[in-house]
């Protein structure tokens, strides 16, 4: 006999049922009052809200063996709700977020929530439910505790926490940019409304530097809009538009020209009419080079530089009437601050801030963010970004857990492979 929908024990089509009517509830708030606001969150708001579905999850298990409950905390809700999830992921992913909705009539996917999937409503539900679900889960199998089931809660606990403290702990999250100039301390900064804020945190940046790499070389058309030469119908199979610069390989082709480096002076000044070796902050690159026109013969030699921030450096090698031989600016290729970190109840220490290298102090993390590149090298302020964030520590705990989840499985898997043998 078939089973009707809605008969128990329910499953898959009730499950898949369920969420989409969760997904239409939040849609529905989406339209009428917006996005979720997780500053209603803030402290101690989130441990209130936190403690109120710690609590519904309890009393869930006071009447575990109701068929609803057991649904609730089976495997068919389970799955629904992460297929759900997934798709506003991958939607997040695939389509640019907003971080605040224009102040023009939005369009239809931005009133849905689809700008802003994080603080939209389906997205808020159906992240409440899935906490709910496997909450249940874990604590059902927590309360009947056996060493088997080390590996299922180092798993689904350790999730549980990660969801649990980056979403409650999501309003609590500051994050500001600090500006900072050479030889000065600065503990103010201002949020997005303009107001200043006064952190338990004072930086004081003693020196900016930055290493670059070594520039290009083109060929520019004095009558014509600056680009590289030649032009495409007319560039030769072998040629390139740019020459990289590297004294391992000298030699090389732009057009009709071939290219020889003879001296390369990373860091370099013009003294006297020439450039000398010196690596201070205004030096810049240099590179004595000899271009020879593969048609005529006609050999040129000279010393070219892009001048950096100091326009007096700068310096072209004439090819003919037109065309130049000209350095491009050289790019970054890493950036630090010298810094030193004064907390307010704490001691001072020295460190190197620089790129994917941040700074952890108290709740506070401190990256590297900026630099004034209009002058590169030679910039005399830094900025960096100061994220603090109360909630750190258990969504580590979770993640913490989470991986040794995950080698417990390997262990397991490898065992029973050595058994099977």
């Amino acid at each position: 006999m078939t089973r009707k929908l809605w008969q128990f024990p329910w499953g898959y089509p009730e499950a898949a049922l369920l969420v989409t009517g969760i997904a239409l509830v939040g849609f529905l708030l989406q339209l009428t009052v917006g996005h979720f606001d997780f500053g209603l969150l803030h402290y101690p708001a989130n441990l209130i809200a936190l403690a109120v579905l710690i609590g519904l999850i309890a009393l869930g298990t006071r009447f575990q063996n109701n068929q609803i409950v057991r649904w609730i905390a089976g495997i068919p809700l389970s799955i629904a709700l992460t297929v759900a999830l997934l798709f506003l992921g991958l939607y997040m992913e695939l389509t640019p977020q907003l971080p605040r909705l224009p102040s023009q009539s939005p369009d239809l996917a931005s009133r849905l929530g689809f700008r802003m999937v994080t603080s939209s409503w389906p997205f808020v539900l159906l992240y409440t439910m899935t906490l709910i679900a496997l909450g249940l889960t874990t604590l059902k199998r927590l309360l009947r505790f056996s060493r088997r089931d080390i590996t299922f809660l180092c798993n689904h606990l350790g999730l549980w926490i990660f969801l649990a403290s980056a979403g409650f702990g999501a309003a609590d999250m500051m994050r500001v940019v600090m500006h900072v100039d050479i030889g000065e301390t600065e503990w103010r900064v201002f949020n997005k409304a303009g107001k200043a804020l006064e952190l338990p945190i004072a930086i004081t940046l003693n020196r900016f530097t930055m290493e670059e790499y070594p520039p290009n070389l083109t060929i520019i058309d004095r009558e014509a809009t600056p680009s590289a030469q030649p032009e495409k119908k007319h560039k030769p199979a072998n040629a390139k538009d740019f020459f990289q610069i590297d004294p391992k390989r000298p030699k090389g082709r732009i057009g009709d020209w071939e290219i020889t480096l003879d001296e390369y002076l990373h860091t370099a000044v013009f003294v006297n009419g020439e450039y000398h070796l010196n690596p201070m902050p205004e030096s810049t690159p240099a590179a004595k080079i000899t271009a020879r026109n593969l048609l005529t013969g006609k050999t040129k030699t000279g010393w070219i530089s892009a001048g950096g921030n100091i326009s007096e450096f700068f310096s072209a090698l004439p090819l003919d009437d037109r065309h130049l031989l000209t350095m491009t600016q050289a790019e970054p290729k890493r950036y630090a601050s010298n810094i030193t970190v004064i907390p307010k109840d704490g001691i001072a220490f020295n460190t190197i801030l620089e790129v994917n290298k941040p700074v952890s102090i108290g709740g506070w993390m401190i990256y590297q963010y900026g630099y004034e590149t209009e002058l590169g090298k030679m910039s005399h302020w830094s900025e960096m970004e100061l994220v603090y964030d109360p909630w750190l520590l258990p969504v580590r705990i979770g993640m913490g857990l989470m991986a040794i989840g995950a080698l417990l499985l390997a262990w397991n898997g490898a065992s029973r492979r050595r058994v099977a043998k």
